[in-house]
């Protein structure tokens, strides 16, 4: 994904791939070695030991080997795991503090962090399933081929699935700020990676729905059926989903490595999204018969416009932020719109410049209009708890239950 570009040093030449972003998602996290073994061991029997780590070591393994481009097989390691971590984090095991759960970053492997908490492991678990979930939306928004007009070309049907993809990654996050966090202690969480803050969190999970609105308008804007009211509904809610998100992660500390990043995506988007519902508006204020109608319309028209400058700047500084991404190609909704609003303004300014001329202190930017969100995030439920975990089950196999394999282990370690 991606293309490249040369850098001559002295005596080589050097390829850098720049990546491309549609769908942000921020540096995905992947587990690091920890010793599960001695940890566990004598607490539960050596086939959950066996199963954790055999389960933990190969999500690490293949995301390593892959950058995390194996998405399926990773998602499908991932809900295995799930359900034996579960496990772990059960009051009446006495296991949540016992186990150091390490993670790193996987772009340049260094560890982030190291924490005793099994509540913290299903964080990063369900954290990095939402993360593979929009790397997946954004490699179907990046298609390999283009079309002989050398425009880029999306299918309306990968297009869906990429809407579909946005609210599962969604319900993921949501799911972590509603049902997980919850149970990490406050001096833990001071602790965790800057990327597991509540706020960047639900940052995250709005903005994916703002992205899968902003695919919708495009598909409005691609039909005929849809009306100038449809589109400008989904313009303004896609301005509010971005003004969620900003106000979510404006409280955040953003000082980690793709926190400045995160904040220009949001910043550039909400831009895009304003334009588009002032513009939108415009068309509808402009169906009006009175002066003030038009006046108001040309308002709207002359406001998109300087959003659309403003937003081109920080889609640059969100590029040249750490770490150095470039745009897309202009696409959907925002292509349309690049080239629609600079004509309109220009010919409503100079049709209606004599009623601004004439009504001067009429010349203020209206309200936008405030609708209800039509998208949610999908429900997200943990996985069934591995039967490996019912002692009945260990007693039938002629294993023991937890209190007698501390005995065990107490031997072990005397025999040794």
């Amino acid at each position: 994904m991606g293309c490249t570009y040369s850098v001559y040093g002295v005596g080589r030449k050097k390829k850098l791939s720049i990546p491309e972003v549609v769908v942000f998602a921020p540096c995905m996290r992947i587990p690091a070695q920890c010793d599960l073994q001695r940890a566990l061991k004598g607490l539960i029997p050596r086939d959950v030991i066996d199963k954790l780590s055999c389960l933990r070591n190969r999500i690490a393994l293949v995301a390593d080997d892959t950058s995390g481009s194996a998405i399926t097989e990773l998602r499908q390691a991932l809900e295995e795991y799930l359900s034996i971590l579960i496990g772990l984090t059960k009051k009446e095991h006495g296991l949540e503090n016992l186990v150091e759960f390490k993670w790193k970053n996987l772009v340049d492997g260094r560890q982030e962090t190291s924490v005793a908490n099994a509540w913290f492991e299903l964080l990063s678990v369900v954290h990095m399933m939402a993360m593979l979930t929009l790397c997946e939306a954004d490699t179907i928004m990046i298609p390999k081929d283009y079309s002989g007009s050398g425009f880029r070309v999306v299918s309306t049907d990968c297009k869906r699935d990429a809407v579909d993809l946005l609210l599962k990654a969604a319900g993921y996050l949501e799911f972590c700020v509603r049902n997980v966090l919850c149970c990490i202690p406050p001096e833990i969480k001071k602790s965790m990676s800057k990327d597991l803050q509540d706020g960047v969190l639900e940052a995250i999970s709005i903005q994916a729905l703002g992205q899968g609105t902003e695919i919708q308008l495009g598909l409005a804007i691609e039909s005929q059926k849809a009306t100038l009211s449809v589109k400008r509904r989904l313009a303004c809610e896609l301005l509010i989903y971005y003004s969620q998100a900003y106000q979510c992660i404006s409280g955040c500390d953003l000082s980690h490595g793709y926190g400045k990043k995160h904040m220009w995506f949001i910043k550039w988007k909400f831009l895009e999204a304003k334009a588009a519902a002032y513009y939108y508006h415009g068309l509808v204020l402009d169906k009006g018969s009175e002066p003030t109608c038009h006046i108001s319309a040309v308002c709207c028209f002359l406001a998109a416009q300087e959003l659309l400058v403003e937003s081109k700047k920080a889609c640059i500084s969100f590029c040249l932020a750490t770490p150095v991404t470039r745009a897309p190609p202009l696409w959907g909704a925002m292509k349309h719109l690049h080239q629609k609003i600079p004509e309109v303004a220009s010919r409503k300014s100079q049709m209606y410049g004599y009623l601004l001329e004439q009504e001067k202190a009429l010349q203020s930017l209206p309200e936008l209009p405030d609708f209800q969100l039509s998208l949610r995030p999908d429900d997200y439920e943990l996985p069934a708890i591995d039967p490996a975990w019912d002692s009945g089950n260990w007693e039938k196999q002629g294993q023991q239950p937890l209190k007698d394999h501390l005995n065990d282990s107490e031997d072990e370690i005397e025999t040794e």
